[in-house]
């Protein structure tokens, strides 16, 4: 950004630039996207000693500036987690290109025939902190939906990202695309995000990823629509009839296999008849992780290592190697529970009982369900979808991940000969 630009300037100019690369992304094939797309994870990959050391930088800021362990996890990379980011643009390659696919096509008593078209959003804004993976996620997956994108992280990732952004833009000239198509946005400046998520003429959807404050602010202010989802306060419940060893490995795996992420286990229901069973020896298991434990009354008697929850615990994203624990007598208050607390992102039911998995599946209301299996697979990347660009719990227009099909829309096409209505 050229210092002498101001910034209400500058954000008009990257939304101009935006929405007409998004006019010439509409028409462009799917071999040129995709071109694209492998240049990028090439040269991601290429580029992993500059990412590494930009990301070194971030993170050195980061503790500098007091960052939590939650966070710092959030924004670190690794040879691995390079790889993986690269891995996700394949996935997305190999991805069917829903872009002018036909779908409902059908003669009218009229003669005409009506059908719908899947069509590009157009321009995507996406606001995200800490996770500097995010930027080659949404970059991707934008670009594979027939979108523009302007991507705008966090300032404790500002190196890392920047330092991804040059091989996003690489990869779009390997293709001939003009590097509008994805542009990341260069200022820290706050400002930069009021203006992007006020800017309908230029942005056609807003997706935030990070925490409640930056949701809550981009929700409020917002002139432009929104996909989103608040917090992941996520359940797993054991019921009475669940198989100990398959209860023991995901309610273990739910809450440690990562901490500081939405789809991480937060509280942990247990069925009363199975309470005495199984908790001594998964309450052994989390306490020698170094997981604290915050219990209900009845958790408290049997696990002496718990501490008293409080009423407000049971609505807590920690984030954190923290759990809640609660005793309920039944999946009635399982699901009560979960109707009370969750967020509406993702809750698992561990049981060998079909006619209980079907209920919960029924009537619990989040955006992902599961059976005997763990939270931690409430991803895009595990649900076949290459990447996400998060996770909406709204319920209009897409829910759960949002991957590729969820950057579209549709539109009624109607094919005539010469038709006129009588």
């Amino acid at each position: 950004m050229d210092a002498k630009v101001n910034i209400q300037t500058y954000m008009q100019q990257v939304g101009e630039r935006a929405r007409a690369a998004s006019r010439r992304l509409a028409s462009i094939d799917s071999g040129t996207k995709n071109k694209a797309l492998l240049a990028m994870a090439e040269e991601i990959e290429a580029q992993q000693a500059s990412l590494l050391e930009a990301n070194a930088i971030d993170l050195e800021a980061g503790k500098k500036n007091g960052l939590d362990d939650a966070l710092l996890d959030r924004l670190a990379l690794n040879p691995e987690r390079v790889t993986g980011m690269a891995e996700g643009i394949r996935q997305i390659v190999a991805l069917a290109d829903p872009i002018g696919s036909v779908t409902d096509l059908s003669y009218r008593e009229s003669g005409i025939q009506v059908g719908k078209m899947r069509v590009p959003l157009g321009v995507i804004g996406i606001i995200y902190e800490s996770r500097p993976n995010v930027t080659a996620d949404a970059a991707a997956l934008c670009l594979k939906a027939g979108n523009a994108a302007i991507l705008r992280g966090g300032s404790e990732a500002a190196h890392s990202n920047q330092a991804i952004a040059k091989c996003i833009q690489a990869g779009l000239k390997t293709a001939g695309l003009s590097v509008d198509c994805v542009q990341v946005i260069e200022t820290t400046d706050r400002e930069a995000v009021g203006l992007l998520i006020t800017m309908p003429k230029y942005v056609d959807v807003i997706v935030p990823r990070g925490g409640k404050g930056l949701i809550k602010r981009v929700s409020a202010e917002a002139t432009v629509p929104v996909i989103k989802h608040l917090h992941g306060v996520c359940h797993v419940y054991i019921d009475g009839k669940a198989d100990i060893d398959k209860a023991l490995a995901v309610a273990f795996n739910s809450k440690t296999q990562r901490y500081g992420t939405c789809n991480t286990m937060e509280t942990l229901l247990v069925d009363s008849v199975i309470a005495e069973t199984i908790l001594p020896t998964l309450g052994k298991m989390y306490t020698d992780v170094g997981v604290e434990l915050r219990g209900c009354e009845k958790t408290c008697k049997i696990l002496v290592t718990a501490i008293p929850a409080t009423e407000a615990d049971w609505d807590e994203e920690y984030l954190a190697p923290i759990l809640s624990i609660r005793i309920v007598d039944g999946i009635d208050a399982a699901i009560e529970h979960c109707h009370q607390h969750s967020s509406g992102h993702t809750e698992s039911i561990v049981t060998d009982d079909y006619s209980r998995a079907r209920r919960f599946l029924a009537e619990v209301d989040s955006s992902s369900v599961m059976v005997n299996t763990s939270t931690r697979f409430a991803d895009g990347f595990e649900y076949g979808l290459g990447a996400e660009i998060g996770i909406s719990t709204d319920k209009i227009h897409v829910r759960g991940p949002v991957g590729v099909e969820g950057l579209t829309s549709q539109k009624y096409i109607v094919l005539g000969d010469g038709h006129i209505r009588k």
